[in-house]
């Protein structure tokens, strides 16, 4: 990861922070499993060197953006950068505080504590991924205060107070316009440093295209950069929903038509059939066929 970020040309400056970080907090051993080892690399100095900057002061992140710009991706690339565990927190409705910290447990014939992922992750020093955090029920993120502001520590109610590790950071990351979130409020919102993602643009999917697909004819390439670039364009002005803006959903039809799939079934599986609605779907395959043809197979568009 070190590499990939020398390549990008991140400051000098911030890649000696990462390597004096990762000297001082080594990850024991029994937890190098938990080291995200991602697919998919994030694209953008920019971000990339605010990130690092935030984390190495010791701020936590909270990544905020619209769909397809690299959340969860940038989240997993920052802990392996740094070389900590991960403990991931997807939340939901249901999500409480006994969720987040820890419950008692029943075992072996007596009452014991089972830490949740909070907790691990404060103990351990690990980079906590509070995922779609703006889902989560107020009164449930109200635990996390003491552990995310000046204080750094966790009290569990029947238990010691515990002093959050100082190698652990926590990255919150949410979606404006998804079923069930909220507004985060001003007392959570305040505990971290924020990062408005910025959309991937055509030089940045155009490399993460190659370097996925690295046999795809460059000619098709560029077609698939500008088709996902177009539905981008039709959700800005409202034209469709973001259900068919998905980057996920176009790698997923590529690797279907490299597995023998026409473009055609692969595209309607991976990004129009996303969409409920028959008008929507319309003008999605209008979209769609005006960059790639329905019979292209995996004979035409990979070369290996």
């Amino acid at each position: 990861m070190l590499e990939f970020l020398e390549q990008e040309q991140i400051s000098r400056e911030l890649l000696d922070g990462i390597r004096t970080y990762r000297a001082q907090y080594p990850t024991e051993p029994a937890l190098q499993s938990r080291v995200p080892q991602p697919h998919y690399h994030y694209y953008g100095k920019e971000v990339w060197e605010a990130a690092i900057a935030a984390l190495l002061c010791g701020e936590n992140l909270l990544l905020a953006g619209s769909k397809a710009t690299g959340k969860n991706v940038l989240a997993e690339n920052l802990a392996q950068a740094f070389g900590r565990p991960a403990w991931d927190v997807s939340f939901h409705v249901s999500m409480d505080a006994a969720g987040l910290i820890g419950m008692d447990t029943f075992e072996n014939g007596q009452v014991t504590f089972r830490p949740g992922p909070v907790y691990l992750c404060a103990k351990y020093g690990g980079f906590g991924v509070l995922d779609e955090i703006n889902m989560a029920k107020n009164e449930a993120l109200a635990v996390l205060h003491a552990a995310l502001d000046f204080r750094r520590a966790i009290d569990v109610p029947g238990y010691a107070r515990m002093e959050v590790h100082p190698a652990a950071r926590f990255i919150g990351t949410m979606n404006y316009g998804y079923a069930g979130t909220r507004e985060l409020n001003e007392a959570l919102t305040s505990r971290f440093v924020v990062i408005q993602m910025p959309p991937i643009d055509e030089a940045d999917l155009n490399r993460l295209l190659d370097k996925e697909f690295p046999t795809m004819e460059k000619k098709y390439r560029g077609q698939f950069v500008q088709l996902f670039l177009d539905l981008q364009k039709k959700c800005e002005s409202a034209e469709i929903s973001s259900k068919a803006l998905d980057l996920r959903g176009m790698l997923d039809a590529l690797r279907m038509i490299r597995c023998g799939v026409n473009a055609g079934t692969a595209l309607s599986m991976g990004i129009t059939n996303k969409a409920f609605d028959g008008y929507e779907r319309g003008l999605i395959c209008d979209v769609i066929a005006a960059r790639i043809p329905a019979k292209l197979d995996r004979s035409r568009l990979f070369s290996d």
